[in-house]
């Protein structure tokens, strides 16, 4: 099968893992596109590649034999399409995209999925309205985990990724910013009150229209913690927009307030993870080379 991934996947994966092997998992991407399709069934019809797509895997918009419409995503392994497969099983469809009836994860990584609109997500929304319907869609996901689930916890992911916060405490600029941050997470890990099922990445652009229901989420990196965590990167969004306003900073403490009271969340505790998870954001951006992106997270951070 002949096709150009799209150059928006190309520059994330070089972002995230690294051009040279980003550039090997791309090079085998026909061969498991191919590998994909025969795990799917014979009968799969293949019609285009979802373009500009998303950041972290290609996704095929594919017929099965029936002639229902699907979706084929194929991620590379650093992604842990396993995991995303266990936490979209779990959820059955409650307010997640639903997983079809397909071959456990091969080699490929490859996830049979329910077909949306991928190019209508809540940031096609005016903005009140799309954190309404956001926290109503979200507000579904936090359910008990499966028995032995395979999951990682809030505490280990974010202990993870304060290793290369530390890194950046480094500069003198960014040292006091880190280490607020790093407060905040000792404390919230130290007192955690709830182990739910977490997306892990929740924002806008992660809830899709559907036909089977009007909004349903897709991309979860799931692991196991409390709501404030997973709530703490929807109070970041379309930072941009509030970067360039004047009340930027007034907007921000509004929504950790809004968000906080609408759906029964530690105020206090969703202020300290969403502090947490914008300078690991930026912390992050800024070593990737994505600076512009990681300055804005952190001025963002800094509001709060």
């Amino acid at each position: 099968m002949g096709f150009e991934p799209p150059q928006r996947l190309v520059r994330a994966l070089g972002e995230m893992y690294g051009d040279g092997a980003a550039a090997a998992w791309l090079d085998r991407l026909p061969t498991l596109t191919e590998q994909a399709i025969d795990a799917a069934g014979p009968d799969l019809t293949v019609e285009r590649v979802a373009a500009p797509g998303g950041r972290s895997a290609l996704v095929l918009l594919v017929r099965q034999a029936d002639g229902t419409p699907a979706a084929l995503k194929i991620a590379p392994p650093p992604a842990e399409p396993e995991q995303e497969r266990a936490a979209l099983a779990h959820w059955n469809g409650w307010g997640a995209v639903k997983l079809l009836e397909a071959p456990e994860t091969d080699a490929s990584g490859a996830l049979l999925l329910e077909r949306l609109h991928h190019e209508v997500s809540l940031r096609s929304l005016p903005e009140a309205k799309a954190l309404l319907e956001a926290a109503g869609t979200v507000r579904r996901l936090w359910v008990e985990p499966p028995a032995g689930h395979p999951f990682e916890t809030v505490a280990e992911r974010t202990g993870r990724q304060s290793e290369g916060m530390r890194a950046a405490a480094a500069d003198p600029e960014l040292a006091p910013l880190v280490d607020a941050a790093l407060a905040a997470r000792t404390e919230l890990v130290e007192g955690s009150p709830e182990l739910l099922l977490l997306h892990g990445n929740f924002r806008q652009s992660k809830v899709l229209s559907g036909e089977r229901a009007p909004w349903l989420t897709v991309g979860p990196e799931p692991l196991v913690g409390e709501r404030a965590y997973d709530l703490a990167r929807l109070v970041r969004d379309r930072v941009e927009d509030l970067i360039a306003s004047p009340g930027g900073p007034v907007t921000a403490r509004r929504r950790v307030k809004k968000l906080a009271e609408s759906l029964e969340v530690d105020q206090a505790r969703l202020h300290g993870w969403t502090l947490f998870r914008a300078v690991e954001s930026g912390t992050r951006a800024l070593a990737e080379g994505r600076r512009q992106m990681g300055e804005v997270n952190l001025e963002f951070a800094g509001w709060l």
